[in-house]
């Protein structure tokens, strides 16, 4: 049983009339009445654990988004409920500051009636989020007692990751058309087959004139050549402790995943196959097999519940799980750091093994702020930054240019900027015949 304020209230005013009253009398002329009178509220409240709660709404959103869930309050009983009820989930499932107005309801319902709440959520965490409890406050009639009790209702709500990059995707896709349909290569790769025969003109590659159609005619007859659909890419996510790190506001995990949607989804409509793969000691999640407008839901599906692990990647098990996905040619996007011990310690010894068999893309996410550091004049702890960020960047240019010694095309770019610039390497590699 819980008393309300009213009723504290009327105990604190009958104190002070029995502070006026002499003996027993004046005790039992107060406390009698209210003591009735809590005891016939709280007969008259509704009974809260015959309450039938059920949850209905939104399933998933993406992050930064909001969710509405749906509760169901249905009153068997043959007494009407005046409640107040709270709708319990965690701290991340709502903006900081909300969590205590946005969870709590206040509803009557008729005896053998039901009614509908909605609970407004606005998760700021990845992964799946669910309710503790729902906890409802039963009053009586005259507001003096009230019953409580709670019920369990599962649910769960999953937070996706949230594709800021898909803006990009139209203008991606146009370079694409343009490529596959209005722009042919006169150079034949490794991922290229031929389209047709044209005339030569001043500036062509005189390795693509065919010799045996320019005999049948009178004119000079090149090869042009487009890319070829159904390349294979993997995309392996490094899950180890780098990738806890935040740039900006954002993990570097985070930041790679956005990039690596737009990637899936730009090469996905280009009719080629993209499989996924988390791994830092193990594999934490993979996506294999999905084709054409599957593909992407998986992906998104499979990023959400993943997290940093803050442990060393095993860059030799990761490299052999790589191989073991892709048994052919593919393109392997590997979205890692570049920092230089872990580099030149586990990524360096292992790939060329990948480059052997596979064209390698690796992507790191680059802190916007040794930039600013770097541009730092004027005092003497300005001076310092500058100083330490010339380190970092020279050392950072100093791994890639020996990741493209071994073949490796190397993207790094900030949070904002590296959906794209993966993208545009992705259409490069295409537009090469590298794939």
């Amino acid at each position: 049983m819980a008393l309300s304020g009213r009723t504290a209230l009327l105990a604190a005013a009958g104190a002070l009339v029995v502070g006026l009253l002499p003996g027993w009398g004046g005790i039992l002329t107060v406390a009698v009445p209210l003591l009735a009178a809590v005891l016939f509220d709280l007969a008259r409240a509704a009974p809260v654990r015959s309450l039938r709660v059920e949850r209905s709404g939104a399933t998933s959103v993406r992050l930064g988004e909001d969710a509405e869930i749906t509760l169901t309050v249905t009153n068997p009983s043959g007494r009407p409920l005046r409640a107040e009820l709270r709708d319990a989930w965690p701290p991340s499932s709502w903006r900081p500051g909300t969590s205590f107005a946005a969870s709590r309801h206040r509803l009557t319902v008729p005896a053998g009636e039901r009614r509908r709440l909605t609970t407004s959520l606005a998760p700021t965490r990845r992964g799946d989020h669910r309710p503790v409890r729902v906890t409802v406050r039963s009053h009586g009639p005259l507001g003096l007692a009230a019953r409580q009790g709670s019920h369990a209702v599962p649910w769960t709500l999953r937070v996706l990751p949230p594709f800021t990059s898909r803006k990009h995707l139209p203008g991606k896709l146009a370079r694409l058309r343009e490529l596959d349909g209005r722009t042919t290569l006169l150079t034949r790769g490794e991922g290229t087959e031929f389209d047709s025969l044209r005339d030569y003109v001043p500036g062509d590659d005189v390795r693509s004139i065919d010799w045996r159609a320019t005999a049948r005619q009178s004119t000079v007859a090149v090869r042009t050549w487009r890319p070829e659909r159904d390349r294979h890419l993997l995309l392996v996510l490094d899950t180890g402790r780098t990738s806890a790190g935040r740039v900006g506001d954002v993990p570097r995990l985070d930041a790679a995943m956005d990039a690596a949607l737009l990637l899936t989804a730009l090469a996905s409509q280009a009719g080629d196959r993209v499989d996924l793969l988390a791994f830092d000691r193990v594999a934490r999640t993979s996506v294999r097999g999905r084709t054409g407008g599957d593909v992407l839901p998986a992906t998104v599906a499979a990023m959400a519940r993943l997290e940093p692990a803050l442990v060393e990647t095993d860059t030799r098990a990761m490299a052999a799980a790589a191989l073991a996905t892709a048994p052919r040619r593919s393109l392997i996007v590997l979205f890692t750091g570049l920092d230089t011990a872990p580099v030149e310690s586990g990524l360096l010894p292992v790939l060329p093994q990948l480059t052997h068999r596979h064209t390698v893309l690796v992507v790191a996410v680059a802190d916007p702020r040794v930039a600013e550091m770097a541009a730092a004049r004027g005092t003497v702890p300005g001076v310092y930054e500058a100083a330490a960020a010339a380190q970092h960047q020279a050392e950072r240019e100093r791994i890639g240019d020996r990741l493209r010694r071994l073949g490796v095309t190397v993207v790094e770019a900030g949070p904002e900027e590296l959906p794209p610039a993966v993208a545009d390497a992705y259409i490069a590699l295409k537009a090469a015949g590298k794939l």
